[in-house]
């Protein structure tokens, strides 16, 4: 590649690049150029010399620039490509070895930065649990990562097939509510709730609801009784059975409430343990049960459960997670900030946490350090060799084209020198 193909612009080149390129440009431009001026200056003291002989001096110099402005350039192009097209032996460099380079850039990679040491000890001079409980803590932080959290999480709820999730809440359900057994549980649930003494609240609210039912509708009792009597009754004696009767079933309420140990406390106790025992040992209340469960649980109806469930569950996170204000948001940014707190705060927590990334870290770097290095050896592989050199080149070009410059300016000197010494030494003969 010529310095005029080069200062096309190519196709894909990042701004960094294209500036580098620029630049690099330029410096090849004032490298010439160097060089043209010591060609002119060679010419034209060469053909003067004869009449002022003082500018062998001159030629002298500018033929050692030219010497050392074309050895450089050699040495620089021939890093890059074939000079002049020449495929002069050990030039082309980088290209002809650019596997060779890889792999060496690789093993360098592994050896010096992929060290257990080095990572490890890199890991604890950082404190990443204090860092991240730092940035944790920060409510605008912990904003800017809820806000992440909700798009990642709509993103996820899209992707995820509806028939997929109600197949699983379906599978789950059937595993866990129609393939167990309902009977002995829920026995031995209600045999800790009856040792324990929570029927009596439950007796208690069915009493106060009973009662207040009473006092609030007494022409809703009073006709359900009226309803048993002979029809041949006369009214007043309706009127007078009704008001009777709904005294003494609020009397009965009333009792049974102020009194601990009244028969009827007594007997919902006695049918309760009996009901627990039967639910727990009795085949037939067994059978009984799962009966009624197979009925209340058949396929097309654990299925309309688990469609509507999930669509339920889906629907409400994703407005959740759309709505900036809505309370799972918030309750992300306070738990992240929470974190963070825990973070900074226990000393214990941090350095367990420290230890723990520094020895996962270890554990990957001694367990697959050569196959992390493998990557920067495969990668280099699957690069076009010209490409590779002309990326290096646009990377380091420009500090090369100081190299040919510094020849220049130091062929000058020392064809000057050296003139100057052998002038020198032919007058002291």
């Amino acid at each position: 590649m010529t310095e005029h193909t080069l200062a096309r612009p190519a196709p894909g080149l990042s701004p960094s690049d294209a500036a580098r390129r620029v630049a690099l440009v330029r410096m090849k431009r004032l490298a010439v150029g160097l060089l043209l001026v010591m060609a002119v200056v060679f010419a034209v003291s060469f053909a003067l010399q004869e009449r002022y002989p003082s500018l062998q001096y001159v030629r002298a110099a500018a033929e050692g620039g030219m010497v050392g402005a074309l050895a450089d350039w050699f040495a620089v192009t021939a890093l890059f490509r074939y000079p002049l097209g020449l495929r002069i032996p050990h030039t082309n460099i980088i290209a002809s070895r650019k596997d060779e380079i890889g792999a060496s850039l690789g093993e360098f990679v592994e050896t010096n930065f992929l060290s257990e040491s080095v990572v490890r000890g890199k890991l604890e001079s950082m404190e990443p649990a204090r860092r991240l409980g730092t940035w944790l803590s920060s409510s605008e932080n912990a904003g800017r990562l809820t806000d992440e959290v909700a798009v990642a999480g709509t993103g996820l709820l899209e992707l995820l097939s509806d028939e997929a999730i109600k197949d699983l809440i379906e599978s789950v359900a059937r595993e866990h509510l129609v393939q167990a057994d309902w009977a002995p549980p829920i026995g031995r649930i209600g045999e800790r709730l009856l040792a324990s003494g929570q029927q009596h609240a439950v007796v208690d609210l069915l009493l106060e609801r009973a009662e207040g039912w009473l006092l609030a509708h007494p022409e809703a009792f009073g006709r359900a009784v009226s309803q048993r009597l002979p029809s041949w009754m006369p009214g007043f004696v309706d009127k007078l059975v009704d008001d009777k009767a709904h005294r003494e079933v609020l009397a009965f309420f009333a009792a049974v409430r102020a009194d601990a140990g009244h028969p009827l406390r007594d007997a919902i106790d006695r049918y309760l343990v009996g009901l627990v025992g039967d639910l727990q040992h009795d085949p037939v209340m067994i059978t009984r049960v799962e009966t009624l469960k197979l009925e209340l649980l058949d396929s097309a109806r654990l299925r309309e459960f688990a469609g509507e469930t999930w669509e339920a569950v889906k629907v409400s996170l994703v407005e959740s997670l759309g709505d900036p204000a809505s309370a799972l948001r918030a309750g992300i940014r306070s738990t992240v900030i929470e974190v963070g707190g825990r973070l900074l705060s226990d000393g214990a927590l941090g350095a367990r946490i420290d230890r723990w990334l520094a020895d996962s870290a270890s554990y990957l770097v001694r367990s697959y350090r050569h196959e992390i290095a493998g990557v920067i050896t495969e990668t280099v592989e699957r690069w076009d060799a010209t490409e590779t050199s002309e990326k290096i080149e646009l990377q380091v070009g420009k500090d090369l084209q100081f190299i040919r410059i510094n020849g220049t300016v130091v062929g000058a000197l020392a064809g000057l020198a050296i003139f100057a010494a052998a002038q020198a030494a032919v007058s002291l003969i």
